[in-house]
């Protein structure tokens, strides 16, 4: 075979010598091929066809003893020699093991699974090949050690323990299972082996035996399953002790509206209604409305199932809390939402929830020391005190109330007359009249305004008080002597009082002040804009001749001009009102002012301008559209009107007519009497 392919190999070499030295044609298309054949299809197509010619290995019938053992002395140095290249292969190593287990070699197997551990001992599936060899040997002692060995060394990988209990489950050592449980336990697994030791224990009726997952897992599913687990067994007090337990844990900062949900329907088959009322109000009280849809929907079916009238009620109130409650956590100066979320609670809550919601709101000061902001705010504690003390009847609470908004509002920048005078008469209410007039006076003294001083002095009226109220309005008359009011509320007490000197008095002094108050301070150009502004807003004929009277009263030189223009522009303005009367209203008190500082040639014109009065008749149609008769009205038919004029013409031509009628009637009688005077 040798020569003939050397001879082969030679005569291949001369051929291609002589090939080469043959004449090669040139080829004539050198254009690429339709058809492209890549470097990596021909290495995959000779591949495959190497495959194809590979021939089956032989069939080999072992014999004899001798020819045994040299086919495992063959097999065992081919499996030590892939060992050798790669140790680190863990399936060559399964390999191995199998296939002496295969020939019944087990200690021979065991000891390559030792050497394999002591390459990677971290090896799952090793330990498992490893152990099931045993087991599938009856080698229990054997399976043991190494399931022990296993979880000692890798006592996360649940596999083992599961197939460790497994085992001796299987083989009835109830004891030993549990006991490998409990060891597994103390290493605190994951929930899903909890549930195994639970259901173990249950398979073998130990209920008493099974482990508390909670104490490792305390989320409320197993919680839940806890207490479902007793009741179950029909342990229905320890049940409802697993919930109030689960509850008192979780505690009001962690609630889950899934742990009250199932602890209100252990209470309702229980047939404890009241229990459920009050398990799903007091979740409902204290988890955000966003994360409690499932406990109101629930509570909801409830109500409907179990409840009366009352407690459907209850079920819109609490509703309705939960809106207002969000709105004042996204807003907590949402004064309004404030009020409207108070009187909810007034009209069901009791007075310590009530007075909660109070304090929560009168928390909420506004950020800025401006009267403005205040306004609103300043409502929450009038309404705090008189809830106090109208409904319940708190005096003591109602003054606290009362003196810590006092100290509250900053008195130097702004104050509240508002609230001093209530202060004061709660004080009255409560026959305490030196502490409601000490309240007064600190007003007085802090933060002097009208408001106070009329309040103050109609107080000591009221009470007939008047060498109090003669003080009061000297005060006062220092603080504002501007006040013409107070001049003459003064002089009218003096008069009541019979001292008309003193009220003449104090008229003199009044009348001597150098600056009464007065519209605008005679600011005439700031009156004139805001009456500009208000005619934009309202063409009413009332601001037209309040307009007009302010011109005539600023008492200057061109008064009358400017009062006669505003006459005018108002008398323009009010040709297309629908309203006649208010137009003769204007007309009538230009006309007024005309007569009263006009001329002859101003009187000429408004007279001209004044509207005929004439009557007129409509027809009238009743509410289902029949006709209810005719009714008689007045109209106004004004001159300068241009569609009016044809009906003054003809209206004049009426008047005409009717004078002739009248004159020719006349002279027809005429003649009768003078032949009655000749007879005579």
């Amino acid at each position: 075979r040798g020569d003939g392919a050397g001879l082969a190999g030679r005569g291949g070499k001369m051929a291609s010598t002589a090939a080469g030295k043959q004449r090669i044609p040139k080829v004539k298309n050198k254009a690429p091929a339709e058809v492209q054949i890549t470097a990596e299809q021909l290495l995959r197509e000779a591949k495959e066809r190497e495959l194809e010619l590979l021939p089956p290995p032989p069939q080999q019938k072992i014999t004899d003893v001798e020819e045994l053992n040299d086919y495992k002395l063959r097999k065992r140095k081919t499996f030590e020699d892939n060992i050798r290249k790669n140790r680190t292969v863990i399936s060559n190593w399964i390999k191995y093991a199998q296939w002496e287990e295969s020939l019944k070699e087990i200690q021979r197997a065991r000891s390559i699974y030792e050497r394999a551990l002591d390459v990677d001992y971290r090896n799952v599936t090793l330990w498992l090949k490893y152990a099931e060899m045993e087991m599938k040997n009856r080698q229990v002692n054997h399976a043991r050690n190494i399931w022990d060995r296993a979880i000692t060394t890798l006592p996360r990988v649940n596999q083992f323990w599961y197939k460790y209990t497994y085992m001796e489950e299987m083989l009835g050592n109830v004891a030993g299972s549990r006991q490998v449980f409990e060891r597994w336990m103390e290493w605190q697994p994951e929930e899903q082996a909890w549930h195994s030791y639970i259901n173990f224990e249950l398979r073998y009726k130990e209920v008493d035996r099974a482990p508390l997952l909670v104490i490792v897992h305390p989320d409320v599913k197993n919680w839940i399953k806890y207490a479902r687990f007793e009741e179950k067994h029909s342990y229905f007090a320890h049940a409802r002790k697993v919930y109030e337990r689960a509850v008192e844990f979780f505690g009001e900062e962690h609630m889950d509206e899934h742990l009250y949900v199932a602890f209100a329907k252990f209470e309702e088959n229980q047939k404890e209604f009241e229990r459920v009322r009050v398990i799903y109000k007091y979740a409902l009280d204290r988890i955000p409305k966003q994360e409690a849809q499932n406990l109101f929907k629930n509570y909801t079916i409830f109500e409907k199932k179990f409840g009366d009238r009352r407690g459907i009620e209850d079920i819109i109130v609490s509703k309705r809390r939960f809106q207002y409650e969000e709105e004042v956590k996204a807003n907590p100066h949402n004064y309004d939402a404030w009020f409207d979320y108070l009187r909810l609670v007034e009209s069901d809550a009791d007075a310590e929830t009530v007075r909660e919601v109070y304090e929560r709101a009168i928390a909420n000061v506004p950020p800025i020391q401006e009267k403005r902001h205040w306004k609103r705010y300043i409502y929450l504690w009038i309404n705090y005190a008189l809830y106090e003390e109208l409904e319940a009847k708190a005096s003591k609470r109602t003054r606290q109330v009362y003196q810590a908004c006092i100290e509250l509002i900053p008195h130097k920048k702004f104050t509240f007359a508002k609230i001093w005078l209530l202060y004061a008469q709660f004080e009255i209410r409560q026959k305490n009249l030196p502490l409601a007039r000490r309240a007064l006076g600190t007003s007085i003294g802090k933060c002097p305004k009208n408001k106070l001083f009329k309040g103050y002095i109609e107080l000591e009226l009221q009470l007939r008080e008047f060498d109090r109220c003669r003080k009061l309005y000297e005060k006062f008359l220092e603080f504002a002597p501007e006040n013409c009011t107070s001049w003459i509320k003064f002089a009218e007490l003096e008069t009541i009082l019979g001292d008309i000197d003193r009220a003449r008095a104090i008229y003199e002094l009044a009348i001597g002040q150098p600056r009464l108050d007065m519209p605008e301070q005679e600011e005439y150009e700031k009156t004139r804009n805001l009456y500009r502004r208000l005619l934009q807003r309202t063409q009413h004929v009332k601001v037209w001749i309040s307009f007009a009277q302010f011109e005539l009263s600023a008492g200057r030189e061109e008064s009358l001009s400017r009062c006669r223009q505003i006459y005018e522009e108002a008398n323009k303005a009010m040709r297309n009102c629908e309203e006649k009367e208010e137009r003769v209203m204007l007309l009538e008190s230009w006309r007024n002012f005309e007569e009263e500082f006009g001329t002859e040639t101003t009187k000429e014109r408004i007279d001209k301008l004044m509207p005929e009065k004439i009557k007129k008749r409509r027809k009238l149609q009743a509410e289902d559209g029949s006709d209810a008769g005719w009714e008689e009205y007045y109209d106004y038919i004004f001159p300068e009107d241009t569609a009016n004029q044809p009906n003054l013409k003809l209206l004049a031509m009426a008047k005409l007519w009717k004078k002739q009628q009248q004159e020719s009637e006349a002279a027809e009688v005429d003649p009768d009497k003078d032949i009655d005077e000749s007879q005579s």
